[in-house]
């Protein structure tokens, strides 16, 4: 997991990675998803090796901040690890910006707990419960006699917005569920993974690239009678997990220039590979 280690202040303070100085030359900006910080760096350091002529800017933030960056005009790519919503696209179209979808990775999105916690699997329901606020206590779920701590990702994060519609809302638009005030929002995968790693009645969801030795992820099943299965490359590949989705890049309308040789590099095998490495799941 030294990679892990390699980008950890990347994710710790969002901020503006340059990479390469590029003769003064504007850098092309990568902005939005915080799951997908460090992989846009690592790609941008591969790209690099053979681009020593394109600076980029790699910035977390959010999905929001991303794609409202992109929708400004202020940044070249936006990660989401979320679709963008329909009033997102027509406040762009507003603007003369037309977003272009770009699958580039896959993802899980992995429950963790601290390594302490017997608890070891959850139903999706369960997992529901606990951040409405209807599952207090780890007793309930065959645990300790402790009250559960609940993270998530803050509003603006594409997790967050995931997290909400296939888990708190278990898939149903008209489900009128939403995070119990007591969860706690945190600004980072980072920050809820340190937060696990302290607290041992904490649970939180990350990317599946975020995972480390220092917790535990549960295995989840879609229902009681359902399989249970554990987050990994593997399961998410093969659609098993129940919790996949896809991480996407944004443009305005067809890449072109220094944005499509960035984009072409992040679709090849080195491209995908790179995901892999970074714990991901590529999209071939």
């Amino acid at each position: 997991m030294f990679k892990k280690a390699l980008f950890l202040l990347v994710v710790a303070a969002m901020a503006v990675s340059l990479v390469g100085c590029g003769g003064g030359k504007k850098a092309l900006q990568i902005k939005g998803s915080d799951t997908m910080v460090n992989l846009a760096q690592a790609w941008s350091e591969d790209f690099m090796k053979s681009h020593p002529d394109i600076p980029i800017a790699v910035t977390g933030g959010g999905s929001g901040t991303g794609i409202a960056a992109m929708i400004s005009g202020s940044t070249d790519i936006a990660q989401a690890s979320r679709n963008m919503e329909p009033k997102e696209i027509a406040q762009a179209q507003k603007k003369g910006i037309n977003p272009k979808e770009l699958h580039v990775a896959n993802d899980g999105i992995t429950l963790v707990v601290n390594p302490a916690n017997p608890v070891s699997k959850l139903t999706l329901q369960q997992l529901s419960d606990i951040f409405i606020g209807k599952i207090k206590n780890w007793q309930e779920l065959g645990g300790k006699d402790q009250k559960i701590v609940a993270l998530s990702r803050e509003r603006n994060s594409g997790t967050h917005v995931f997290f909400l519609e296939h888990v708190v809302k278990l898939g149903d638009k008209k489900n009128k569920n939403e995070f119990e005030p007591s969860v706690l929002m945190m600004p980072s995968s980072q920050a809820i993974i340190e937060e696990v790693v302290a607290n041992e009645a904490a649970i939180g969801y990350v990317g599946l690239g975020y995972l480390t030795a220092k917790e535990k992820a549960l295995a989840i099943a879609k229902s009681k009678s359902s399989q249970y299965i554990p987050p990994s490359v593997k399961t998410v590949t093969s659609n098993q997990y129940p919790i996949s989705r896809s991480l996407l890049f944004y443009t305005n309308g067809e890449p072109s220039g220094e944005v499509k040789s960035f984009v072409d590099f992040v679709l090849s095998p080195a491209g995908q590979q790179i995901v892999l490495k970074m714990d991901f799941v590529p999209i071939r």
